[in-house]
């Protein structure tokens, strides 16, 4: 199934990439996903994240369908 990965702030910097689109095998996670695009870009591994599916916060053990959006949320400051 494919889906979006799309990447923010810190992430971003760190793989030059705002997005991503990855062929995954069913049954994948939010989690299983994120090791995977950490394997990819092992830069990303040691920034925390939130993790949002089509625009809701997910938890690591959700279950990604076909054509989901996923977002990694690093955490953000400024002013």
């Amino acid at each position: 199934m494919k889906v979006r990965v799309l990447l923010f702030a810190a992430l971003r910097e760190r793989t030059g990439k705002g997005e991503l689109f990855l062929d995954v095998p069913s049954g994948t996670t939010v989690g299983g996903l994120r090791k995977e695009v950490e394997r990819d870009y092992p830069s990303i591994s040691s920034v925390p994240v939130a993790l949002a599916v089509n625009r809701q916060h997910a938890n690591s053990e959700a279950l990604l369908k076909d054509g989901d959006e996923v977002a990694l949320l690093p955490p953000v400051s400024g002013g």
